[in-house]
């Protein structure tokens, strides 16, 4: 059992912070203290708020900082002036960690996810089916609820472990995009550790590296297509940059991350 729990360890801490409900961790010595205590405590809000609209030089507010293991680095990020407007800068050194912002459960369907990411560098080495290779310079979670009395024997231990871990639920299910470095655009597959989130690669390799891509995603499409069924309340979004897999380094940025309704006609 102490082995299993170390195996899906890294998988369990995340999952929990998806939902935005663990609460913001210390940063390391040489990071700054009194920011990470500046964060917006973890209450449920209707909306993530905007990058743009926000001073730059500090850390988004609306937004709450999240480890993924105590051991490891963190992830700087930063609001910053860039290309006229203010986006949220990421810089990964052998690093993971990330943001999270957790939503009053809504409805699923006719929302859709849109949001711009830029990539400036490729990560060779990584590949997100490989567990001891995971890593992605940018990576944009959506949590949802849903019936657990459905899930597997498998992912009622992994939900078990998460709530003995991290004293939290992890999400029924995740859709996760990313720029995956090896990925092929629009490939499905599932995350190494569980069945229970699901990696969508939506941009891929070192195509348009240095440039904004805009993402605008059916959220209760990409679920019917990953899960085979339909979604259910929308609880939170995260995002990441994490380069601890393979110990690189990476820039990335972020856009503004907004969800639309839009009825279907």
């Amino acid at each position: 059992m102490h082995q299993l729990m170390r195996r899906y360890f890294n998988l369990i801490l995340m999952g929990a912070v998806i939902t935005g409900l663990v609460a913001c961790a210390s940063y390391s010595e040489h990071e700054d203290h009194a920011e990470v205590k500046k964060l917006d405590p973890l209450v449920p809000r209707e909306e993530p708020q905007k990058f743009s609209v926000q001073e730059d030089g500090r850390l988004p507010k609306g937004w709450s900082f999240y480890r993924v293991t105590p051991n490891k680095k963190n992830t700087a990020y930063r609001l910053q002036q860039y290309q006229g407007r203010t986006v949220l800068k990421a810089e990964s050194n052998q690093s993971a960690s990330g943001l999270a912002v957790k939503l009053n459960p809504r409805p699923s369907q006719h929302l859709w996810l849109k949001w711009e990411w830029k990539a400036l560098s490729h990560l060779d080495q990584a590949d997100n089916l490989d567990k001891y290779a995971d890593d992605a310079p940018l990576r944009l979670m959506v949590a949802f609820d849903g019936d657990r009395s459905k899930l597997s024997l498998k992912d009622r231990m992994v939900a078990e472990m998460a709530q003995l871990l991290s004293g939290q639920e992890m999400p029924y299910a995740t859709l996760m995009y990313v720029w995956s470095p090896k990925g092929q655009l629009e490939q499905i597959n599932n995350n190494p550790y569980t069945e229970r989130v699901k990696l969508i690669a939506v941009d891929a390799g070192k195509e348009n590296l240095g440039q904004w891509r805009m993402h605008q995603r059916d959220l209760t499409a990409d679920y019917i297509k990953a899960y085979g069924y339909a979604p259910g309340n929308l609880i939170g979004i995260a995002l990441m940059t994490d380069t601890d897999a393979t110990k690189s380094q990476t820039k990335a940025y972020y856009g503004d991350i907004e969800l639309l309704y839009r009825k279907y006609r």
